[in-house]
Parts: C-alpha cells; sequence; structure tokens
C-alpha cells in the first residue's frame, strides 16, 4: 500500500509540474513533442508501478509473476516509461545536456533487469521463460 501512495504522489507531482511547465513559452514544435512524450509516458511509468506493488514488497526477492496490464506486453514497462520520460522531459526543458544522465541510466537498467530476469527464472521457471518468450524487454 505504501508504494501506491509513493507512486499516486509521483503521479499527481508529474501533473502539477506539467501543469506549470505549460504555462511557459515559447510552444516550439521540439517542446511539443517533449510534453507529447514525457506526459504519457510517466502516466504510464505510474501504472506500471501499481500493477507491480502487488508483487513487490520492498524485497529483491519476487512474490509474484506479473503478467497482466502493461507487464503483458512489457517486461520492464517501469525502466522504459522511465526512459522516454527522461527524453521528453530533456525536449521540452531544452536543455540537451541532461542526455548525458542516458548512458549512465540505461545501463544500469539493462543490468539490473538481467539479475530481476535470474531471479524471475529462479523462482518461476518455466512460467517466467513462457512469458519472457511472449513480451519485449
Amino acid at each position: 500500500m505504501k508504494l501506491r501512495v509513493i507512486t499516486l504522489g509521483f503521479l499527481l507531482g508529474v501533473v502539477a509540474a506539467c501543469a506549470v511547465a505549460m504555462a511557459r513559452p515559447p510552444w516550439t514544435p521540439l517542446r511539443i513533442f517533449g510534453i507529447a512524450l514525457a506526459l504519457p509516458s510517466a502516466v504510464l511509468l505510474s501504472i506500471a508501478r501499481w500493477q507491480l506493488s502487488a508483487a513487490f514488497h520492498g524485497s529483491a526477492k519476487p512474490t509474484k509473476l506479473v503478467t497482466t496490464g502493461l507487464y503483458s506486453r512489457v517486461r520492464n514497462p517501469i525502466y522504459l516509461f522511465g526512459g522516454l520520460s527522461i527524453i521528453g522531459a530533456v525536449l521540452y526543458f531544452r536543455q540537451g545536456w541532461l542526455l548525458f544522465v542516458l548512458p549512465v541510466v540505461v545501463p544500469v537498467q539493462i543490468i539490473i533487469s538481467r539479475h530481476e530476469a535470474e531471479a524471475l527464472a529462479a523462482r518461476f521457471g518455466d512460467e517466467y521463460r513462457m512469458y519472457r518468450a511472449r513480451t519485449w524487454f
């Protein structure tokens, strides 16, 4: 339940930040694309966190294999939509130097997702391998 409250707080913060940011002119095509990428990605990130919260209890040991909702198509929607949110924010705020965050964040996410995949395969065996075969990233 605590994770869901944190997720809801994150989503409300993103919506509030977007509302404030939208008042800032000028509206260039790049800024419009950035907000169009960042806002839905942040919402999808929040939904993914919400859907995972039933299986996540703050430990590294998986308690449940989540295969519904966003997880029915993407194994790591939190990482995917987190990265897209960062890219959208960089484009919106026109701070290209922030893209240097991605060469650090993306490899870390890949390493973490591999460790998570190993833990899930060890815990759920063939069920996880079948899930992995029908999903992306």
